[in-house]
């Protein structure tokens, strides 16, 4: 009896996506399992998403109005190194909870914002702030040609 309740309960996050971040007891599922929950309309937006611009943020809120403090302070950076806002879309991951879900499975990265740049993952705002920090953003942002360009 034990085995069947503890292997019904094993399994039961992957008949209930929306229930995976949730999981008792430290378990958790290999990155590998993620990526065959998210479905291919799922990752065929997000290509698209990314592709839309040549820098892409997947935050909470807008630029406008962010929803958390990491998403202000990622767009504070991208703002602080000049970042072209012509080159530049962002993509609020709170109106869509399969966006939200789909964009962690999709780079392998559990937490948000997530910033791209000509389509690769960059990381999230602990790496785009040691980023800013050391210079390699402003060398990233330059060599991809993305800042506002001078007079």
């Amino acid at each position: 009896m034990f085995s069947r309740v503890a292997f019904s309960s094993a399994f039961r996050p992957l008949s209930r996506p929306q229930s995976l971040p949730l999981r008792p007891y430290g378990f958790q599922l290999p990155s590998a399992l993620y990526a065959r929950l998210l479905s291919s309309e799922t990752k065929s937006a997000i290509d698209k998403a990314i592709a839309s611009a040549p820098v892409v943020l997947f935050m909470k809120g807008t630029p406008e109005t962010p929803q958390c403090g990491f998403s202000r302070a990622s767009i504070q950076i991208l703002g602080l190194q000049g970042v072209d806002p012509k080159k530049f879309v962002a993509f609020n991951v709170l109106e869509d909870a399969e966006l939200r879900q789909g964009i962690k499975e999709y780079s392998d990265w559990p937490t948000i914002p997530q910033l791209y740049l000509d389509k690769e993952f960059v990381g999230g705002c602990d790496i785009l702030m040691s980023m800013h920090q050391n210079g390699e953003l402003a060398k990233l942002l330059e060599d991809k040609n993305v800042l506002v360009a001078a007079d």
